[in-house]
């Protein structure tokens, strides 16, 4: 497992908030209208995610 890799939320044109790897964040940007992190975990990606769809800034996936 690598330990390194960081974790992204990103917000799609949909309204759909997402986790993605820190390498696909790049691939296709013209879809992202925010994006928050980057956290050192999936889970802590998970949790803060769950606050953001709680907060209304994002639609669960």
């Amino acid at each position: 497992m690598n330990n390194t890799e960081t974790w992204y939320i990103v917000k799609r044109s949909a309204g759909n908030c997402e986790i993605v790897p820190s390498q696909k964040v790049g691939d296709d940007n013209l879809e992202i209208i925010e994006q928050w992190g980057p956290f050192s975990s999936q889970e802590e990606a998970i949790a803060r995610r769950v606050g953001l769809i709680r907060a209304g800034k994002c639609q669960p996936v």
